[in-house]
Parts: structure tokens; C-alpha cells; sequence
């Protein structure tokens, strides 16, 4: 059974999806904490599964390097196998990266390498695309730049605004996230190999 702990900022719907998924005793994996780096909504979904929660609050970037010492300590507590970002807002600092990695997988809305960062769904959106779409991929010390472990595209219709598009490419990061979540439990994908075979993402422009 792969343990996982999960790393939220807000309200936690992915979150949620996850543990509703694990809840399934034919579900693979099981999610053992749920960490945050503020008192975020999204505890009330590990409250209701019965999850243990874990506070780091946020010391700024000057001190990004102490926060992210212990949320490694935090976190080894608890020795998950695979680390979910579900909304976290902070980038990781590189030392805590390079300790768990390849074990830490974040989902993003965007087809990546397209529209990097945290403003993705709006930059689809100025960009003029007709698509954009989710990802999920394996987290490296770079800006939704790793590996590429899934992704689907998401239509951007002429009337779509930053929320009406946001809440349709939420259910397929969702969908996407929990399929490579079984996948790393069933073995059918090997992080490590992924690591090394797979081309990481970087930036490029917009899709036609």
C-alpha cells in the first residue's frame, strides 16, 4: 500500500478527490497526512477522513530554507512514500526537493510546457489560445518544470473567463492526479525511471 501525504495551501479540492479515491478499499494507495503552510480550509476534508494534519506556517523567502528544514522534519514523521502538492503555494526550496525527490508529484492547469507559474489560467486566457489544458508532473527545483508524468488538453470556449475555465480543467487535474497516484501504487509507473528517461518541461509560447 503506498502511503502519501498531501501539501495544501487552501481549500483542498484535489485534496478531497484524493482521499474520496483512497477511501476505496480497492484504491491502492492511502493518504497518512496532510500538511499545510497557513490554517487552510482544506483541513476540514482530513478532519472528516480522519487524517492527521501537519502546520508549517510560512516564514517568508528570506527564510525559505529553515520553513522547508522543517517541513522535511515534519513530514519524516510520517516516512510517506509519495509527497501530492494540492494547491501549495510556495515553491519548495531546492535541499528539500533534492531529499525526497523523485517522490513529490504536483498537478498544474495548464498543458505544459505551455503557461508555467502560478497564473496559468489566465495566461491562457491572454494569450488568445483556443486550448490549454492539466498536467501532472514530477517536481524538481525549477517552476513546473519537471518531468511530465500525464496531461490532457482542456477546449477554451470564446466565452470562457479565468473562473468558468479554472473550475472546468479542475475535475481532469483531478482525474489525472489520482490515475497517476494508482499508477505509482501498482507500479505501472516508476518515478525514478521516469526521472531519468523522461524530457522535463520547460517554456515555450502558446498554442496556436
Amino acid at each position: 500500500m503506498l502511503t502519501v501525504a498531501v501539501l495544501i495551501s487552501g481549500a483542498g479540492s484535489n485534496l478531497r478527490a484524493l482521499l474520496e479515491a483512497a477511501a476505496d478499499a480497492d484504491f491502492p494507495a492511502r493518504v497518512i497526512a496532510v500538511g499545510a503552510d497557513r490554517e487552510a480550509d482544506g483541513f476540514a476534508h482530513a478532519e472528516t477522513f480522519g487524517v492527521p494534519t501537519l502546520l508549517v506556517p510560512w516564514r517568508g523567502a528570506a527564510d525559505r530554507d529553515a520553513w522547508g528544514a522543517e517541513l522535511d522534519a515534519q513530514l519524516r514523521v510520517w516516512q510517506p512514500d509519495l509527497i501530492v502538492l494540492s494547491g501549495l503555494m510556495r515553491l519548495l526550496p531546492a535541499g528539500f526537493v533534492e531529499a525526497w525527490s523523485p517522490r513529490i508529484i504536483n498537478t498544474h492547469p495548464a498543458y505544459l510546457p505551455e503557461f508555467p507559474g502560478a497564473h496559468a489560467v489566465r495566461d491562457a486566457l491572454a494569450a488568445g489560445a483556443t486550448e490549454t489544458g492539466a498536467s501532472v508532473i514530477l517536481v524538481d527545483t525549477g517552476v513546473d518544470t519537471g518531468p511530465i508524468l500525464a496531461q490532457e488538453r482542456v477546449p477554451i470556449h470564446p466565452d470562457d473567463d479565468e473562473h468558468r475555465l479554472h473550475e472546468r480543467i479542475k475535475p481532469v487535474e483531478r482525474r489525472l492526479m489520482i490515475d497517476v497516484v494508482r499508477r505509482i501504487a501498482t507500479g505501472e509507473l516508476d518515478l525514478a525511471a521516469a526521472a531519468a528517461a523522461a524530457t522535463p518541461a520547460s517554456p515555450t509560447s502558446a498554442p496556436a
